[in-house]
């Protein structure tokens, strides 16, 4: 009832309705969406004086996804150049699958995601492209002659979208033989040689091989790996991170090429 009153009284200072029902709940007329953008900003110009004047470093908590497949290699340098240029920074790190990350950074769980996935509607800078590849355990015997043993997770993944692509353009047969919801349980099978995984060269272990043209399989894609951020974020803190990394993959990037 609280916050009732309080849209109401906000309703009645701007002379106009500023939300309408939808269902059970309430959601933004066009002139709510237009003051909340006002308000962002405002809060925003707010935060950003407190930072400049009353700090000097930047200092907070910052929510950083990534995805289990490159906690040793991407996410290393991101965390090492946060703790070098922003040591009062604590940081909150999520490990998670690509398609629960970005849904937890859309509602606002989480402040920044290393993601493979594509969203149009975040903001975002490419961190690395890595090649895909077919693997399988060292040990692993191949065998032309039989259906090929996949181990695939379910629908949300990427990588089971690239690998039933490309086999769907080749007479290779093949069959599902593990299906895992987790990337630690892809891993084991592969490390147990219960068949070919198709994944991004992050995953590849010392105890793992790569198949190509010898075997007949078809040749996969790269992914490329992104940190993303709302667009709209009115966080100081999450935007000067962003910015500082941003920086720092495309200096790196340029430098290489």
């Amino acid at each position: 009832s609280a916050v009732t009153q309080q849209m109401q009284r906000l309703e009645a200072q701007m002379g106009c309705p500023l939300f309408q029902k939808k269902g059970r709940n309430r959601v933004l007329t066009p002139q709510g969406q237009q003051l909340a953008e006002y308000a962002r900003k405002m809060l925003a110009i707010n935060d950003e004086a407190v930072r400049s004047i009353g700090r000097k470093q930047m200092e907070g908590e910052i929510r950083l996804g990534a995805p289990l497949d490159v906690v040793d290699t991407i996410l290393p340098p991101v965390l090492t150049h946060i703790a070098r240029h922003a040591p009062r920074v604590r940081l909150e790190i999520r490990v998670d699958r690509s398609p629960f990350l970005m849904d937890a950074l859309e509602s606002g769980d989480i402040d920044l995601t290393i993601s493979t996935r594509q969203a149009p509607d975040l903001r975002g800078f490419a961190l690395r492209t890595s090649p895909t590849a077919w693997i399988c355990a060292a040990d692993f015997v191949y065998n032309k002659r039989v259906p090929l043993p996949l181990i695939l997770a379910d629908e949300l993944s990427i990588f089971r979208r690239i690998a039933l692509e490309a086999l769907s353009h080749t007479q290779r047969t093949w069959h599902i033989n593990y299906l895992a919801p987790t990337l630690v349980g892809i891993k084991a099978a592969v490390r147990a040689g219960l068949g070919v995984t198709a994944r991004s060269v992050e995953f590849l272990g010392p105890d793992m091989r790569v198949l190509g043209d010898a075997e007949g399989l078809p040749p996969l894609p790269p992914v490329t790996y992104t940190l993303w951020t709302r667009p709209d974020t009115i966080s100081p803190l999450t935007l000067a991170i962003y910015e500082m990394l941003k920086g720092q993959f495309e200096q790196k990037s340029a430098e290489a090429n």
